[in-house]
């Protein structure tokens, strides 16, 4: 794939050739207006010109708040909060606010997964049959849930299914006789200090004990809003392997940087992950295991994203370069205006994503290592 050489250049070639977006641009339309987004420009070339920028999406969208975050080398380098948590009462979006995370909460279930390999209680090629799930296939293996690639002839074509996720809870149940609630407590939010993250408090399956953890993580919670950032919406009460975490740009950006240290699994169960699957045909498959995985310039990025009512979150990973990029809105239009649902299998559809790689990963801005916040 062709260097991020600037955002006009990019956003030209987004709308017209990768699918991100159906509608072809007319005559006299400027890029990025079929997104809402009026800027266009070069990659910016300051911390400055890239919180102008995101601001300027944010307003452009209709988006009443979301906060971001990068981390370099094992620190959280830059966190800042954009617009409202709560507009309606004033309270403004911060590193510490709290958002539903949506499919993002998919990389936690494959971490526990590869937990679970590594321990030899269960292995990627089981047949999820002998688990107790049934989708009607017997040839279907955990590798193919955690992959998408479980429908029509297992391990034939990539098919984003969230439904089909959600069975790993009946799997880690079977393995552990733990829920995936109790087992993600256990293993990756007390361990690692993520006080900030749970299943959204009014889920029906939230395990979390103690009032307190589940008071704090509300006290923080942002205030959902529709697409049109006018009208308060509520949170999809679910929880599970698939969707329902909650959680901020600090705590993401902690789960990030355990990975990149192999706290949490080991590296060559990481890589695993992080690798594009391959079909049965040989075709190499956007996703890995819980992850997306995209190249671009022959770097490898790797990056998931959540969609669902009043949400909008997304996490991009250069492995290589031990940098990630966080950002969580409480509207659906960071992730719906950049493709939404069944285009989900190219970074370059995220608006901000492009932002993030133009500036610092392919373009000027350097990133200091100093460390912003623990």
């Amino acid at each position: 794939m062709l260097r991020f050489v600037s955002h006009l250049f990019i956003i030209t070639v987004l709308l017209l050739f990768t699918g991100c977006n159906n509608k072809v641009m007319s005559e006299n339309e400027q890029p990025g207006e079929q997104l809402g987004i009026t800027h266009v420009g070069t990659p910016a070339q300051s911390f400055s010109e890239f919180e102008n920028i995101l601001e300027r999406i944010r307003t452009d969208l209709k988006i009443p708040g979301f906060s971001a975050a990068i981390s370099k080398n094992g620190k959280i380098v830059w966190a800042k909060g954009f617009g409202f948590a709560d507009k309606e009462n004033g309270k403004v979006a911060t590193p510490e606010t709290v958002y539903h995370l949506a499919s993002l909460t998919k990389p936690f279930a494959a971490t526990l997964i590869m937990q679970l390999v590594e321990e030899k209680k269960l292995n990627l090629e089981d047949p999820i049959i002998n688990y107790g799930v049934d989708l009607g296939n017997k040839n279907i293996k955990i590798k193919h849930l955690l992959s998408h690639t479980s429908e029509n002839t297992p391990g034939t074509s990539y098919n984003y299914n969230g439904n089909r996720y959600s069975s790993l809870d009946i799997i880690v149940k079977a393995v552990t006789n733990k829920s995936f609630c109790e087992l993600l407590n256990e293993r990756i939010i007390m361990p690692l200090g993520l006080n900030s993250t749970g299943p959204y408090p009014l889920s029906q399956n939230n395990c979390l004990k103690h009032d307190s953890q589940n008071q704090q993580i509300s006290r923080k919670l942002a205030q959902g809003y529709t697409p049109n950032g006018q009208h308060r919406m509520a949170y999809p009460k679910y929880f599970g392997t698939a969707a329902g975490l909650v959680s901020n740009v600090i705590d993401l950006c902690k789960f990030s940087i355990a990975l990149d240290d192999n706290i949490l699994i080991s590296d060559k169960s990481k890589k695993i992950m992080f690798t594009p699957t391959i079909s049965n045909n040989g075709e190499e498959l956007p996703y890995g295991l819980g992850w997306f995985i995209d190249n671009n310039d022959g770097l490898k990025i790797v990056w998931h994203y959540g969609k669902w009512d009043a949400i909008s979150s997304l996490i991009v990973k250069i492995p290589e370069r031990g940098i990630s990029f966080v950002i969580l809105a409480n509207s659906d239009r960071l992730s719906s205006a950049s493709g939404g649902i069944g285009f989900t299998e190219d970074v370059n559809c995220s608006v901000v994503a492009q932002e993030f790689l133009n500036a610092f990963v392919f373009g000027k801005v350097q990133l200091p290592d100093l460390q912003v916040l623990k």
